[in-house]
């Protein structure tokens, strides 16, 4: 992007009085909503279109001057809406809305239910069930976050011994264990 025919970094069509007004609204709007950023942009671009300097702009917003000319350029080349914060959008998901909400209902159904011999899901068998239901194959690494964003959390089961007796174990807790843990010594009387 080079500068407009005059020399100027914004050209007549941005600054008009319809322009300004919806720059100001822009900013306002920014402002009210705490977004530092766009209010920034939207205050060093009014500053220019009053004729202030851009360095003193860029002093004035502790920015640089090369951020307050980039902004400048957005400015000019889609106006208002140059200057607004974007999300990136990143990769798209490889699964729908609809997709999710039946990996949902499958989950929470259980493994045994979707034909696993195992009563407790892992990351890899919900990979694998992903890749045979919607082919579409996922890392063993991200699955676990694929669960998280569909509200799971990872749950172990307690290590109990299967033919431990419990009864026995409650009375070693109550007699036994009392009898040999470490006694704190008494402090005694001076």
């Amino acid at each position: 992007m080079g500068r407009s025919k005059n020399g100027e970094a914004i050209s007549a069509r941005r600054r008009t009085a319809a322009a300004v007004k919806k720059l100001q609204a822009f900013t306002d709007d920014a402002e009210s909503r705490n977004d530092l950023e766009e209010w920034r942009r939207g205050k060093a671009v009014l500053g220019y279109i009053a004729e202030r300097a851009v360095i003193g702009l860029a002093t004035e917003l502790g920015v640089t001057r090369g951020s307050v000319n980039r902004w400048l350029q957005w400015y000019e080349a889609d106006g208002v809406d140059g200057l607004a914060t974007e999300l990136p959008t990143g990769r798209p998901p490889r699964l729908d809305a609809s997709q999710l909400e039946q990996l949902t209902e499958v989950i929470e159904g259980g493994p045994i239910a979707a034909g696993y011999t195992s009563g407790v899901w892992t990351g890899p068998m919900v990979g694998d069930f992903i890749k045979q239901r919607f082919a579409v194959s996922y890392h063993n690494h991200h699955v676990p976050r694929l669960l998280h964003q569909l509200g799971f959390s990872v749950q172990r089961p307690r290590k109990r011994l299967a033919r431990a007796d419990l009864k026995a174990q409650a009375i070693w807790l109550r007699t036994t264990f009392p009898l040999i843990k470490k006694k704190l010594p008494h402090a005694e009387a001076s």
